[in-house]
């Protein structure tokens, strides 16, 4: 009987390591697409498509970004200081509150908790956030129109830090922290903060990519060219091509067909935009799938 079991447990590792190994190709499948296109010349991917290796083999693309880098790095330096701040006022906020969301025993918890879930089902919707954005707090073409509005506090990653810290920090040590005199400031960052690395991590990782790939509030609240971001510039460049395209004779009119970037070098754009996110999420993945997998505990 040890046996057979034995041989369909092999059985179901070896398919599940078969889909698992599919499915990894699937998610690949476009990223190799997407640099395969960038490096290939662009009439040949107009004329021929793309394929998973180019068939003309083409750096003109990448060129072009150094060529373009005055303003491609500025949009490029600017992604990363919102990213960077942005996430750290995410942490920060998001771990104070749901350390104060954890104690039970303060009065009106429950109330807040509620209106953070409502939160997460109903919005004021577009028109009066960009009412009181604009009119109230006058972040309209600053820098903190691409990281205050939607981006800086969400509900879900405050449950998953609140049911961190209550299920997985032992009451007792904060206890006895509190016993011993030590200060709630003191405790929740000597302690709490210490010991919900997975969390946390797992938080900064959601706000760092949501932040580094927003473009929906520069397009909403950046009109200034030397606000935008990496994604808000390719956007940009997409609707000036989309523009022109449907305009085509007012475009060879004014001389300009010959300016618009082509497929290969709007995918170059998206092959560098997204780098660095592949390049940091390998040193965050372990603390990602402890973080999301305790944080989810139903408390």
């Amino acid at each position: 009987m040890s046996g057979v079991k034995s041989r369909q447990d092999k059985g179901f590792t070896f398919a599940a390591h078969v889909v698992m190994i599919l499915l990894t190709l699937l998610a690949l499948a476009p990223f190799i697409l997407l640099v395969s296109g960038s490096l290939t010349e662009n009439n040949t991917a107009i004329k021929y498509g793309y394929s998973f290796w180019p068939k003309l083999f083409s750096l003109e693309a990448y060129k072009y970004i150094g060529a373009e880098w005055a303003q491609i790095g500025r949009a490029y330096g600017m992604t990363i200081f919102v990213t960077v701040v942005g996430t750290v006022l995410a942490i920060i906020i998001v771990s104070l509150l749901a350390y104060g969301l954890a104690q039970s025993d303060v009065p009106g918890m429950k109330i807040m908790m509620l209106l953070i879930v409502f939160t997460m089902l109903f919005n004021g919707g577009i028109v009066s956030s960009y009412m009181i954005y604009t009119n109230m707090f006058h972040i309209k073409n600053t820098v903190w129109a691409l990281i205050f509005p939607n981006l800086l506090l969400n509900g879900f990653t405050v449950m998953l830090v609140k049911n961190y810290i209550q299920h997985s920090i032992p009451k007792e040590l904060t206890e006895a922290a509190e016993i011993d005199g030590c200060t709630q400031l003191r405790l929740f960052f000597k302690i709490v903060m210490p010991l919900s690395t997975p969390i946390l991590a797992t938080v900064g990782l959601l706000a760092a990519v949501a932040y580094w790939n927003d473009w929906t509030n520069g397009l909403y609240y950046i009109t200034d060219a030397r606000l935008y971001t990496v994604q808000q510039l390719l956007n940009e460049i997409n609707n000036n091509i989309q523009f022109l395209t449907s305009n085509a004779d007012a475009a060879n009119f004014m001389g300009t067909a010959a300016e618009i970037p082509g497929a290969s070098i709007r995918m170059a754009i998206a092959v560098v935009a997204i780098l660095p996110i592949i390049i940091i999420y390998p040193f965050f993945q372990k603390y990602f799938a402890k973080g999301i997998t305790m944080g989810a505990v139903k408390g």
